[in-house]
């Protein structure tokens, strides 16, 4: 398993690393045990996890689990969805980040979390306000670095003039829907994490499976399978896509790889890209994902792969 360092921070994640949000709704406590041991396993430190996930069972999940192991992981989770009826359940107020850090430590029956990640932007709440009430975990010993999710680039860019203005922790890293079929974040948001030292952390690599060949043209989906009979699906499994999808699967065949090594290989092709999230619901397809990350393309492979599906920044296009 590879390693890289999470932006500018002292955290040095596994290249793929675990999608947690299966626990509590598609795997029972045991079942979460077994995926957790084969990702320490197979190499696999970085763990991610968020509140909302199962209502906080997954994280429940992974505290029954934790006992013994905190120092072989590193944990990442997030606060800022909607955690129940009536005020003061949901955002990036002091008062909720300070709420949701007692909560989640609770569950996962740990004193710290490596990474807290604000879920999504609140405009509601000055960022600042935000930014100090992170500080003041950081400095309570409670978190040891923060990040954010589903940020744009003048987001990441205000957080960052504010930190920095107020001297202030910084977000390390930036948690982003990315895929080789959505490739947008590599407009504004990778250049910015590039310059300012921003570790990527790309969710829905696969594409709920679609990267895998889990869905095929004329084919009846999978029973049961995240992308069936969903509005999600439906948008998705479209001739265009699948014209795509058959060509990448002509590509890694080419070069004696599956597309689940090739929906892996081209983000970790990018140099921001520090930590790559893949679910699992066994510990047969966490082993698969781990595999994936073996493969480093060239740049003959990405100007190949470009091609296919060409980047949405210009510069990119090698």
């Amino acid at each position: 398993m590879q390693y890289r360092q999470l932006g500018h921070s002292g955290l040095e994640v596994s290249l793929v690393g675990l999608g947690t949000n299966n626990f509590g709704r598609r795997c029972d406590q045991a079942q979460s045990a077994k995926v957790l041991n084969q990702a320490i396993e197979s190499g696999i430190n970085f763990i991610d996890t968020a509140n909302i996930y199962s209502a906080g069972e997954s994280e429940t999940h992974i505290g029954h689990w934790l006992k013994g192991k905190r120092d072989q992981v590193l944990i990442a989770t997030k606060f800022g969805m909607e955690m129940g009826d009536g005020p003061m359940q949901m955002g990036a107020s002091r008062k909720h980040i300070m709420d949701s850090i007692d909560a989640s430590l609770a569950r996962l029956q740990t004193d710290y979390v490596d990474l807290y990640q604000l879920h999504r932007v609140d405009r509601r709440i000055p960022i600042e306000e935000t930014l100090r009430a992170l500080d003041d975990l950081v400095q309570q010993g409670k978190v040891r670095y923060i990040g954010a999710s589903n940020f744009d680039a003048w987001h990441l860019c205000e957080a960052a003039w504010t930190s920095n203005n107020k001297s202030l922790n910084r977000f390390v890293s930036v948690q982003n829907y990315y895929n080789l079929l959505k490739r947008d974040i590599e407009c504004e948001v990778m250049p910015f994490c590039e310059a300012y030292g921003v570790g990527i952390i790309p969710f829905f690599p696969l594409e709920s499976g679609f990267l895998t060949g889990k869905y095929r043209r004329g084919e009846a989906a999978p029973n049961g399978a995240r992308l069936t009979g969903s509005p999600r699906g439906d948008k998705l499994l479209t001739d265009a896509n699948f014209d795509i999808l058959e060509q990448l699967d002509r590509f890694a065949q080419e070069r004696e790889h599956s597309l689940l090594d090739l929906a892996i290989a081209g983000l970790a092709a990018q140099p921001a890209v520090a930590s790559i999230i893949t679910g699992a619901t066994s510990p047969e397809q966490v082993v698969a994902n781990a595999a994936s990350a073996e493969w480093a393309l060239s740049g003959e492979d990405r100007d190949a792969l470009d091609a296919i599906v060409a980047s949405p920044h210009p510069a990119r296009r090698r």
